[in-house]
């Protein structure tokens, strides 16, 4: 535990869990502890934190749902922050929607459509938090965030600034977004439009039956590399010959090759090894060179570097 972690750990009290297990936090289930971890439960531990964390200056990670999130097996030496239940709050008037961060898109997509509001059926299939989505952009089925958020809030840790800030300056683009690793993304306002209940919640329905029939379960995190120009991520890995490699405890899912399987009580930095050597193979196969899209917490920055969101196109 580095000084900033101690004096943050110190102020912090019993707000704080000391060397707290991150794997358990993601749906990989696996990677390290971090040096301390906060439940934020209300607004008034939100203002505490981020009091905490201007004034240390310690090294913080917004956890969220882990859906898009591998932490290595060394963990993670600063603060992690976690969401609670107080901002999974979603509210619906006419066809304004405002979702706390921490709302499941799976919950925000159900809802919308029983309301009878079209333009959020595709994240029934994202397994992650709305923070998350603004974070990353979030997107699938030909859709993405991007096309009906209209403010976040947004609450920077390193100054204390906490205000709404307009979807024109997220600067959005296919998995990217301007949300630092310092912001929390307090809740989202969705602009979504009148539909059909019914026709809504079947599209819901052949989501999920489209995700169930082509994706695998288990312990992964979705969508391993963004898809390049003009092509699929998971395309040029099979072309490559990587399904079913395995490093370690890890494995390229033999239903879906843009998907990393990993076994029960296994390691991170197998995942990772194993993602090094898909992107290895797929260059040498095919002179493109893919980039990540699970956000990599942990790893030799050299490593980490290289991996740089791509254009936007559809496909898996």
């Amino acid at each position: 535990m580095n000084e900033a972690v101690e004096r943050a750990v110190g102020l912090l009290g019993d707000l704080a869990r000391p060397n707290a297990p991150l794997g358990e936090a993601t749906t990989y289930r696996v990677g390290g502890p971090a040096a301390a971890l906060v439940e934020v439960v209300d607004e008034a531990t939100l203002s505490t934190v981020a009091a905490v964390v201007t004034a240390t200056g310690v090294d913080v990670l917004v956890v969220g749902r882990g859906s898009n999130l591998l932490v290595a097996d060394a963990g993670f030496d600063g603060v992690a922050l976690r969401l609670g239940e107080h901002f999974s709050q979603v509210d619906i008037d006419g066809t304004r929607v405002v979702a706390g961060g921490a709302a499941s898109l799976p919950i925000v997509a159900r809802r919308t459509a029983a309301a009878g509001l079209v333009g959020f059926e595709w994240a029934v299939g994202v397994p992650g938090s709305m923070g998350g989505a603004v974070r990353m952009n979030a997107g699938g089925h030909g859709s993405e965030l991007a096309q009906t958020v209209r403010r976040v809030r947004v609450l920077d840790l390193a100054t204390g600034e906490d205000r709404w800030v307009p979807a024109a300056d997220l600067d959005l683009s296919y998995r990217h977004s301007a949300v630092a690793p310092s912001h929390i993304v307090v809740s989202a306002e969705l602009a979504l439009r009148p539909g059909d209940r019914t026709q809504a919640e079947a599209t819901i329905a052949e989501i999920v039956s489209w995700r169930r029939q082509h994706q695998p379960g288990g312990a992964n995190a979705g969508s391993v590399f963004t898809n390049p120009v003009d092509d699929s991520a998971g395309r040029l890995i099979d072309v490559a010959g990587c399904k079913g490699l395995r490093r370690g405890t890890a494995e390229v899912s033999t239903k879906h090759a843009n998907f990393i399987q990993v076994d029960d009580g296994g390691r991170a930095d197998d995942v990772f090894a194993l993602m090094l050597e898909i992107q290895r193979r797929v260059e040498s196969a095919t002179s493109v060179r893919l980039v990540a899209e699970t956000r990599l917490v942990g790893f030799p920055e050299v490593l980490v570097g290289e991996l740089q969101p791509q254009p936007k196109v559809e496909g898996s």
